[in-house]
């Protein structure tokens, strides 16, 4: 066992999670691949070993810290990227059905490749924009768990992920640093979206890696049919300009 391998093994057994061999060569045969196709597109700009086991591979996996995974049957990771979160917790808790969602060609070529390397049962693997996806019936106020790991800020990431979300399910942003501003800032598209504050956890990557908040956003409705608006609109406009209270519907 490379000395990575065993660091990462012990970190997530004090989080409550064994690490078995399967998934150690799982992990292992990962970051293989991730470092060689890396080579040939920009995938990450953390390529080191260690570095993505702890910035990467741990990091993805801290969710599962503050989530009790066996309730959960259903995920979506948007905006997967190089497949993080979404992957390792596959790794991690085989069960789920796993659907990762990337606008660009090429990084969904590597999570298909990543999928079929692996090995891995019960993903999907979707090229488009979140905007379009949650429009498709089979994808919208569907998932038990949606989650978004340094993709945008939360008043723009609500709405690019919570229509994927069933009513009573959760919505886990992903943050690094300033959390609590975007939380701030967020408010009327949590509200606009028929969903509420859930909890923020926030800690220590290990090795002073860098501070990390997750926060939990539970949605109490279906989506409104309006939202998401059309694609670069929750970017260009965020929710945070429109000052409409809309009652809580119950």
């Amino acid at each position: 066992m490379n000395v990575d391998d065993g660091r990462f093994a012990e970190l997530l057994q004090a989080n409550g999670i064994i690490l078995s061999s399967e998934q150690s060569e799982l992990f292992d045969a990962y970051y293989r691949e991730l470092a060689a196709w890396n080579d040939k597109m920009n995938l990450t700009a953390i390529t080191e070993r260690k570095q993505v086991y702890i910035k990467h591979f741990y990091d993805s996996a801290s969710l599962s810290f503050f989530i009790s995974f066996r309730d959960i049957d259903t995920v979506a990771d948007i905006g997967s990227g190089a497949g993080f979160p979404g992957i390792p917790l596959k790794i991690l808790f085989p069960h789920i059905r796993l659907t990762l969602v990337d606008s660009l060609a090429k990084r969904v070529r590597f999570l298909n490749h990543i999928v079929e390397t692996l090995g891995l049962k019960d993903v999907a693997c979707l090229h488009a924009r979140a905007e379009d996806a949650a429009r498709q019936a089979s994808l919208r106020d569907r998932f038990d768990l949606v989650t978004a790991r340094a993709v945008a800020r939360l008043n723009v990431l609500a709405e690019l992920c919570l229509p994927f979300v069933r009513k009573d399910g959760l919505f886990a942003a992903m943050k690094g640093a300033n959390a609590e501003e975007e939380l701030e800032e967020a408010k009327t598209s949590l509200r606009e979206l028929r969903s509420e504050f859930n909890g923020v956890y926030k800690f220590q990557l290990p090795d002073d890696s860098g501070l990390r908040h997750i926060i939990l956003i539970r949605k109490y409705d279906r989506t409104p049919s309006k939202y998401p608006r059309k694609a670069g609109l929750p970017e260009r406009a965020p929710l945070k300009n429109i000052q409409k209270n809309v009652p809580r519907e119950t």
